[in-house]
């Protein structure tokens, strides 16, 4: 089959499809061609539907990435429907300048972003003057910044954190917290990097009138932590690392729609990935909607 064609039918799909195909093959036969076309007017998503939260750009410390030139990643987006990305650093991960990680991260998506991708800066409070870094995303435009405390050395219970969130309101920052990065049974030896915890944000996010957005967050999160999270404040979690067939359905059953955003963490995960889930996933027009565009529309206002 064609492999573009094939990126059209979902997961479901295709075991229904499957089932339906092998109980008929003694029969007769159904032209695959005409199969896949069917699939494909079902399950196409249209261009310009997508707001993804969660790319990245530069390069993986740790292997070369496939999308890891912009001019790619871009063409990728906008050929998978995305009409605006938010754009972190990988870079931010180990670098110890972080003005100058986000200034060239500004540069990157003026020059190569086709007005697609928004720069997210990064900060790091473990690092002195890490308050006029912060400052300085806001000079730079940016409407957020992304956080890797695991990467960084800091707890979301350290009281940095808590005075980062309280900055980063007074500025009207949109705050992403990267709760991992890579799977844990992937990563390389020398470098584990455990998940964040997200125990302490209840309590933080009760009176703080910021906006919080959890990527990569499947792995991390126990179940039982998930609706009192959803209760606490302004938070929404990303799609990037959700598993299981028909996996946003079931996400669905345990957070409600407007908590959800559409996140790819692009280019270390494929976007065909999270671009499936929304495929293969029976959700209602107005939730889908939504989670692949509305919800962050709102949070950036």
């Amino acid at each position: 089959m064609d492999p573009d064609r094939a990126l059209n039918i979902s997961r479901r799909q295709f075991l229904r499809a499957a089932s339906v195909a092998t109980a008929a093959a003694a029969a007769t036969a159904i032209p695959a061609d005409a199969q896949g076309r069917e699939y494909e007017s079902k399950a196409r998503i249209p261009r310009g539907s997508l707001v993804d939260t969660n790319v990245t750009l530069s390069r993986w410390p740790f292997r070369r990435l496939e999308l890891d030139e912009p001019e790619a990643l871009v063409k990728k987006l906008r050929h998978g429907g995305v009409e605006q990305a938010w754009a972190g650093s990988f870079d931010a991960l180990l670098h110890k300048n972080v003005s100058n990680v986000n200034e060239r991260l500004v540069e990157d998506c003026r020059r190569y972003g086709h007005r697609i991708l928004v720069p997210f800066g990064s900060i790091n409070p473990s690092l002195p003057g890490w308050e006029q870094d912060l400052v300085h995303c806001a000079q730079l435009k940016m409407r957020g910044i992304r956080l890797f405390p695991n990467y960084h050395g800091y707890k979301l219970s350290d009281p940095v954190f808590a005075r980062l969130l309280g900055r980063a309101a007074e500025l009207r920052l949109v705050v992403q917290i990267a709760l991992s990065m890579e799977d844990e049974r992937t990563q390389h030896p020398l470098v584990r990097v455990p998940h964040v915890d997200p125990a302490p944000l209840p309590d933080l996010l009760k009176n703080s009138p910021g906006r919080i957005i959890l990527l990569n967050w499947w792995r991390a999160i126990k179940s039982e932590l998930l609706p009192t999270l959803a209760a606490a404040g302004n938070i929404f979690f990303d799609v990037a690392t959700v598993e299981n067939v028909g996996g946003l359905e079931l996400l669905r059953k345990r957070l409600p729609a407007e908590r959800i955003v559409f996140g790819s963490n692009a280019p270390l995960f494929y976007f065909e990935a999270a671009q499936l889930k929304l495929k293969e996933s029976e959700l209602p027009v107005q939730e889908a909607q939504a989670i692949r565009r509305g919800n962050a529309q709102k949070i950036l206002g």
